[in-house]
């Protein structure tokens, strides 16, 4: 995986480009129960980091270097409360301070023998990490909608993209293309398609479309969220620094909400941490027996369409995007991360309610 990312970033074009590196934010970085007894290396907005559990079962992230020669903390090992290099023993704690050098007669501790160390979270069944060292975030870890509500069930999905986070973000969030790419599994492009009332909306830290006398989608998925047909309630919504949803509503029986968390592990290589929560009149077994391999086979469609839009770019040197106003979120999505990477907010008095209509 490292030697993809590095390669993919090291044939980035060099025009412009749609990347956004939004630091002071917490991303997820593994499920927890992926990390048990040994450290586990994982990578943030291109930074190498190392995760690990201490004898307390309290989770710490560090720059993934010792600083005494450089090797990746990641290939050594947890001792009680510390972790330790395995080249020469050195320990460091959750802080990144250095507690012990085996092999020096003299006090170990020393200001200058530490490493960056990253806050941690816990939370929803995910390891999340701030993105920005040795602070205290003014901000908690966004929490997973309906994931312990009663009466629902969810399920979690993880997959990988070759491609920026605006441009995951983006196509989680659009709409015409599932009539093609997923034709069949959501919508279809041969069934007769209706004109839709789009209602976007933005505020400091998301946009979010509503749309408006939309039926039922005609494809796999839609005929579960609705076997008796009907108007669905349908939100799509971007919340900063990189949550990505959709919502589908008939009535009081049906609901069905897909939250990502996406993780920027380098300029063009993003994470998705998915939980599809639902409630339906349809036993909640059946559901997930068929929702698995078709969540799978369609987030697997996306990152494959994603990958290639990538190789695309880099192999022009740069983005050309020919954008209309059913492309309803992308530039909402790409304002946004821009603003907050260079750690400005859209006013709260600044109002923002646009309407289009689409054919779906």
């Amino acid at each position: 995986m490292a030697f993809a990312e590095k390669q993919l970033n090291s044939t980035a074009p060099k025009g412009h480009t749609s990347v956004a590196r939004v630091a002071e934010a917490w991303y997820i970085v593994a499920e927890n129960k992926k990390l048990r007894h040994s450290p586990l290396a994982v990578t943030l907005l291109d930074m190498p980091l190392v995760i690990f559990r201490d004898q307390h079962g309290k989770v710490g992230a560090l720059l993934n270097r010792c600083p005494h020669r450089n090797v990746p903390l990641s290939l050594g090992a947890v001792k009680g409360e510390h972790l330790q290099c395995r080249y020469h023993g050195w320990e460091f704690d959750r802080t990144g301070a250095c507690q012990f050098v085996p092999a020096l007669m003299n006090e170990s501790r020393s200001p200058g023998r530490r490493v960056a160390a990253f806050p941690t979270a816990e939370q929803d069944g995910f390891i999340w990490v701030y993105a920005t060292p040795d602070v205290e975030p003014a901000s908690e870890p966004f929490r997973f909608p309906w994931l312990n509500e009663k009466n629902y069930t969810s399920v979690r999905q993880e997959v990988q993209a070759a491609a920026s986070i605006h441009a995951v973000a983006e196509n989680a969030l659009d709409v015409p293309h599932t009539a093609y790419l997923h034709g069949g599994l959501f919508r279809s492009a041969k069934t007769k398609r209706n004109e839709i009332e789009v209602v976007i909306r933005r505020g400091h830290d998301r946009v979010e479309a509503e749309y408006l006398g939309e039926p039922r989608p005609s494809g796999l998925a839609g005929r579960l969220l609705a076997p008796g047909g009907g108007t669905v309630t349908h939100f799509d919504r971007f919340i900063l620094p990189s949550i990505v949803q959709v919502e589908y509503r008939l009535g009081e029986a049906s609901h069905i909400c897909v939250t990502s968390a996406l993780t920027p592990m380098a300029d063009f290589y993003t994470r998705l941490f998915s939980v599809i929560s639902f409630r339906l009149p349809i036993p909640s077994w059946l559901v997930t027996l068929f929702l698995r391999p078709v969540a799978t086979h369609i987030f697997q469609q996306d990152a494959d369409m994603l990958k290639r839009q990538t190789a695309t770019i880099t192999h022009f040197g740069g983005e050309q995007f020919m954008s209309t106003e059913i492309d309803v979120l992308g530039q909402q999505i790409y304002r946004l991360l821009k603003q907050a990477e260079r750690g400005e907010k859209t006013p709260v008095t600044e109002p923002f309610t646009k309407t289009v209509w689409m054919l779906i």
